[in-house]
């Protein structure tokens, strides 16, 4: 089959993939020479350029040196490893965490191997592509309900056998669309049905939570012990790359032994390790960070809204910017960046073709000012195309 997709987005002058930055990540970067306000990160407290981050990853590369060469299982376990678990199982309040090289593993390899072939594994159609990958290598029956709708997830969990396990798997925040599980129904027919939850809290962990906790999607119901595993990763508010699982020791001495994704995979590094350190430590002690992104979230979804976009049901700092049709949502992208704003496209068959929309998303280091002059620009290149009365 010949694939030629990219060539044609190219040969249109659309092709919105692959832009080389040329400079740290901040709210405003360098591409091809130009700077351009950055709207398209998950680097939600914009930690990426706090100096303690830096400097603890510079200080772990000269005393470990620059990588592993080897798994956490055999010789790719330092110091800091168990450390990092150790802090992250104390700050989302379970027994013990377990530390794998990305996010994208740790979905894939706890799903591969947690639960087995006379099993069942429920799962939110829109869930990440990671906890996709690890439900394909999964031996377990698989029911699949529609999008945050809590009748088909009863209906579901009716259809598995009353003995065996059921885990219940979902985003805390939906990744393109920014709206939270329903996790209080959610628990509570996990009570009715005795099943297990897994929340995956990649895009709510450093920007939901308690208090400005920035603990997650479960602490901001209050339902972390409720939940029976929680993951996260390094490489969106934790300013670094990696991941983790959390929950009770039998379960996740379990994965330590068994997620080939973690026995198989090379250790992740120092550098890394000691910067989701830094950063874990910069959110525990900064809630005001946390504080000042919901500000900024609050004022933007606002002035979105009062503009007439078509933002769907949001409630955080990923805001869809709806579009509704491929080709359009490539132009937008390119003349968005024409005007100094880099956003993210998302197409079919990340989204289906009538859902297509522009991924915009805020950093608790944005301004007011950098805000503003997106609106402006967005406004105008939407109603340009009629995306926008």
């Amino acid at each position: 089959m010949k694939y030629d997709a990219p060539q044609r987005a190219k040969a249109a002058g659309i092709y919105p993939y692959f832009r080389a930055i040329e400079s740290d990540q901040d709210t405003e970067v360098v591409i091809n020479g130009k700077k351009v306000l950055m709207f398209g990160s998950n680097a939600y407290l914009g930690l990426t350029n706090h100096p303690k981050v830096k400097e603890a990853a510079v200080a772990a590369t000269k005393k470990y040196g620059t990588g592993m060469a080897g798994s956490r299982f055999l010789n790719g376990t330092l110091d800091i490893h168990l450390e990092l678990e150790r802090k992250l199982a104390n700050f989302m309040n379970k027994d013990e965490a377990i530390v794998f090289s990305t996010g994208f593993t740790v979905n894939e390899g706890v799903l591969g191997c947690l639960t087995g072939r006379d099993d069942f594994i429920i799962w939110d159609e829109r869930d990440h592509a990671s906890i996709i990958e690890g439900l394909r290598t999964s031996y377990s029956t698989k029911f699949k309900f529609r999008h945050n709708d809590v009748a088909h997830l009863e209906k579901q969990l009716k259809r598995c056998h009353q003995g065996k396990v059921k885990l219940i798997v979902v985003d805390g925040v939906f990744s393109m669309e920014g709206d939270l599980a329903n996790l209080p129904e959610i628990v509570k027919l996990a009570k009715k049905y005795n099943a297990n939850i897994m929340v995956d809290e990649a895009h709510s962990l450093g920007v939901l939570g308690r208090k400005y906790s920035g603990r997650g999607v479960c602490d901001h119901f209050g339902l972390l012990n409720d939940v029976d595993l929680v993951m996260g990763t390094f490489s969106k508010s934790l300013a670094s790359i990696g991941g983790f699982v959390a929950g009770d020791y039998p379960v996740i001495n379990y994965l330590r032994h068994n997620a080939r994704t973690n026995i198989f995979s090379a250790s992740i590094t120092p550098a890394a390790t000691a910067a989701a350190s830094a950063a874990l430590d910069i959110l525990k002690a900064e809630p005001e960070r946390v504080k000042n992104l919901w500000e900024l979230t609050h004022y933007a979804i606002n002035q979105f809204k009062e503009r007439g976009f078509e933002l769907g049901p949001t409630a955080t700092p990923i805001m869809p910017l709806y579009v509704r049709d491929n080709d359009k949502t490539f132009l937008v992208t390119k003349l968005l960046f024409e005007e100094g704003i880099f956003v993210n496209p998302v197409v079919s068959p990340a989204v289906s073709p009538g859902d297509t929309l522009i991924r915009y998303s805020l950093m608790a280091t944005h301004t007011k000012e950098q805000i503003d002059y997106s609106l402006e620009h967005i406004a105008k290149v939407f109603k340009n195309l009629n995306i926008l009365p």
